[in-house]
């Protein structure tokens, strides 16, 4: 069995101070900072606090029943934005300049409530320098407007930060070889904006038409209202609707027509028979027809194309890395660019900052965390001399490193140089491909027959039957079958938070045979992971020693030890009280003044009451370079007690989900990890199935070698390091437990607390897939019955234009029914 933890039902944990941050609603350990009758966690609140305060805009704490703030415990250092000073950098940030005012758009995933936008819209009462600011909830995004001469944008980025708000900028904003982010569907919108305008408005110029008006003594009217319906049509043919007619065009020339080149013959036809009853006043013409065909063909392909504009689906490790690092010329530190820096630059790299490209070591003690690439999640110690990755995280004091390559040039954008990441979308010819090559040479060789053959018996009846087999057999229904299906299928699965980049995905997924699984972040959570301890049983004295030393260090798991020896006492506690309701308060000892030291990265000590009490790694501990990474070791009066360590603990419900997939799919376990978990997974993965120690590129290759023994690969992952995988498989998912602020490059974003229902998902997409079927089956029978007419000459185009959004109407209908009952009956 697999060590999971019920997240749901899991209990929260406890102070034993029972405050909160008037701010932002986290616990504070003691009332020491307050105003008043508020108590704040740390001061960066308190700071927000009296700011907010002194601007008359406490408003904000009362938009929301919880408290609605930010927490500014770990917030940004404000000297991280002097290279905004900087002009190149500052020219990639911004989207409008003039000689008074600038505007600029931020990313703030912290962005989560109406008093954040309230608060974010109420800026100019902060800063008289801005002149409006304006919030995008949705893309979580901010756009502001402010004055050159009263600030700049190092100051609003500043002010932002000072309140909670600090915009994520990263590489990926400032890199010159990145475009800006622009709105490329606007286009699009306009087209479909004019083809909904020209189809109401003919349909209004149509009523008297409808309606029996009588030519006999009205022609001029109906001569008028045709001729304006030509000039309203015109648009619609050569604007709204270009992206069929390249689309024919481009497949003709490849020799592969597709479901377009029917689509482009019908309108074609529509708009030529209805010229040409016009103009000779034989007819009033079916430009409703062609225009309402247009309009609801874009409105298929937008909902074919709409995703989740609050997610990225594409994103490498220029979206990870900062913009600045501090270099060092001389004695002095200066902020620059990343796009600046050069090889054999030395530079500063602090406790928790990324290193920017391979470089060597050459000052300081080097705790390298390489979980951000690798997916291994145990530090490395370097020396000097030796040499230090992309990606890699310091974690300690700061230390000196000179670069060996540019960043453009590191060993981590060598997993972004790969095929992977320049392959087309698709592996497969989509559904709507092959049943479009078919038709589309099928249609055009009737509508040939039909009309060689009445021009030879009866050229009275050649035109009428050409053109209508034409428009009957204009493949709308087909067309709008799979993006109002499928889209409405992608709607489902994202009310389940399983995000779907668009219709292709849900049409690969259909032909999965293998799963690959990341272990870590996928299968085990990362904010749920449990400390063990391991050695001599501790005393009551011992565990109050080790839990006053603990709770001065804030690192993550000083924290976990602090919970882990609490509930292990408040257990105790119940059992001999018989009381488990509300554990008795927990003892305290006191630190020695000015005994508390703290070496970043690596441990803790100070005298507690009257004991030596050190925590800390194995090298802190043993005081060695060789540093094992077993754990977090406990020292008392020179004693070594143990060592505490992290227990992995799995998402609730991953062993039925893998069980259930065994049945369905071959699976494999790639894990950047070592093979500690081996015996875990055992239980539910076959041995030969298990594969740890696995960098970047072998996941690549994994999958590639896959791909060339003909398998169609679905690849689960979390990290940076699985983007390589992701990006190569048939379907690469993300697996994210904070939706707003990850997302690797990818086709799908899971939320890691619906994992468990991935096998829900797959079947509910296979079937979705089969209501597709039946709607061709269905489109298909209304061309084969209206065709039987057409080809005969017993079909009026009229009748033929009725037929057609006929065709069409029953169709979408019967996809978007068909898909929500079925997401209904399987409970999504």
């Amino acid at each position: 069995m697999l060590p999971t933890t019920d997240i749901k039902n899991k209990p929260d944990s406890q102070t034993s101070t029972n405050l909160h941050c008037f701010h932002c609603g986290e616990d504070c350990d003691t009332p020491e900072i307050h105003i008043e009758d508020k108590v704040f966690c740390c001061d960066g609140c308190k700071m927000v606090y009296e700011i907010l305060n002194e601007n008359d805009l406490c408003t904000y704490y009362n938009l929301e029943s919880k408290r609605s703030g930010i927490s500014l415990k770990t917030g940004k250092d404000i000297s991280d934005y002097e290279v905004l000073d900087d002009a190149d950098v500052r020219r990639q940030l911004i989207d409008y300049e003039d000689d008074t005012i600038v505007k600029a758009t931020f990313y703030m995933p912290q962005i989560h409530c109406t008093a954040c936008i309230w608060l974010l819209e109420n800026l100019y009462k902060l800063h008289s320098g801005i002149a409006q600011s304006k919030v995008n909830f949705l893309k979580k995004e901010t756009y502001i407007t402010f004055h050159k001469s009263e600030t700049t944008l190092r100051e609003v980025v500043r002010l932002l930060a000072s309140i909670g708000y600090a915009p994520e900028i990263n590489l990926k904003d400032i890199d010159g070889d990145e475009p800006k982010k622009t709105n490329t569907s606007k286009t699009f919108f306009y087209k479909l904006g004019v083809a909904g305008f020209v189809f109401g408005n003919i349909m209004l110029l149509s009523f008297p038409e409808y309606l029996g008006l009588n030519k006999s003594i009205d022609g001029n009217f109906a001569r008028f209202f045709g001729y304006l319906n030509i000039l309203l049509a015109l648009p619609v043919l050569f604007y709204s609707a270009t992206e069929y007619y390249q689309s024919a065009w481009l497949s003709l020339k490849q020799k592969r027509p597709n479901i377009d080149v029917p689509i482009a013959l019908g309108i074609s036809v529509l708009f030529a028979r209805s010229i040409f009853e016009i103009l000779s006043q034989t007819g009033a013409g079916y430009l409703d027809s062609m225009a309402g065909l247009v309009f609801f063909l874009l409105i298929g392909k937008w909902f074919q194309r709409k995703t989740y504009d609050t997610i990225t689906f594409e994103r490498d490790y220029k979206s990870y890395f900062p913009i600045s690092a501090t270099r060092k010329t001389g004695s002095i530190g200066e902020t620059v660019a990343l796009t600046k820096l050069e090889k054999g630059d030395t530079i500063i790299v602090k406790n928790q900052e990324l290193i920017p490209s391979d470089a060597i070591l050459i000052k300081g003690r080097a705790n390298i965390d390489y979980s951000f690439v690798t997916g291994e999640a145990e530090p490395i110690r370097k020396k000097i001399g030796e040499t230090i990755y992309a990606g890699g995280r310091q974690i300690g004091d700061a230390v000196e490193v000179t670069l060996t390559k540019k960043v453009s040039q590191s060993y981590l954008t060598q997993l972004w140089n790969d095929d992977a990441f320049t392959k087309p979308a698709s592996n497969f010819n989509l559904m709507i491909d092959k049943v479009g090559q078919t038709f589309t040479v099928g249609i055009l060789i009737v509508a040939a027959i039909t009309g060689i053959y009445w021009l030879i018996n009866d050229a009275s009846v050649a035109i009428n039957a050409f053109t209508a087999v034409l428009i009957i057999a204009c493949p709308c229904a087909l067309a709008l079958n799979i993006p109002f299906a499928l889209g409405n299928a992608l709607r489902i699965l994202g009310k389940n938070k399983f995000y779907v980049k668009n219709t292709d995905v849900l049409e690969r997924m259909n032909n999965i045979t293998d799963l690959v699984f990341d272990k870590t972040g996928t299968l085990t959570s990362t904010s749920n992971n449990q400390l063990v301890y391991e050695g001599t049983d501790l005393t009551n004295e011992e565990q109050i020693l080790i839990k006053t030393l603990a709770e001065q260090s804030s690192h993550p798991v000083s924290k976990e030890i602090v919970k882990t020896v609490d509930e292990k006492r408040k257990t105790k506690d119940g059992s001999h009280n018989g009381n488990t309701s509300t554990p008795q308060h927990l003892n305290h000892r006191v630190i020695g003044t000015g005994t508390f030291k703290e070496i970043i990265g690596q441990g803790i000590s100070a005298i507690v009451g009257e004991n030596a009490v050190r925590i800390g790694s194995e090298g802190f501990i043993f005081d060695t370079e060789i540093d094992n990474s077993r754990g977090t070791f406990i020292e008392i009066n020179g004693v070594v007690k143990g060592f505490f360590t992290i227990k992995n603990t799995y998402r609730f419900g991953i062993e039925k989900l893998i069980i259930d997939l065994q049945k369905r799919f071959k699976l494999s376990l790639l894990s950047g990890d070592n093979d500690r978990e081996r015996g875990n997974l055992g239980a539910i993965f076959s041995p030969n199935q298990l594969h740890f120690n696995q960098k970047p590129a072998d996941k690549l290759a994994f999958i590639k070698n896959y791909q060339n023994e003909g398998k169609k690969v679905m690849m689960l992952g979390d990290g940076l390091n699985d983007a390589g995988a992701l990006k190569q498989s048939e379907v690469g998912i993300a697996v994210s437990e904070n939706l707003n602020q990850f997302s690797p490059a990818c086709d799908a974003i899971l939320d890691a607390e619906n994992l468990p229902k991935l096998s829900l998902f797959i079947h509910y997409a296979k079937r979705s897939m089969t209501m597709v079927r039946i709607g061709f089956v269905l489109s298909l029978a209304y061309n084969i019955v209206g065709l039987s007419f057409a080809v005969q000459g017993l079909l009026e185009p009229v009748i033929a234009a009725i037929l057609m959004p006929l065709s069409s109407v029953t169709v979408v209908v019967f996809g978007m029914v068909s898909t929500s009952l079925l997401g209904r009956k399987l409970g999504l």
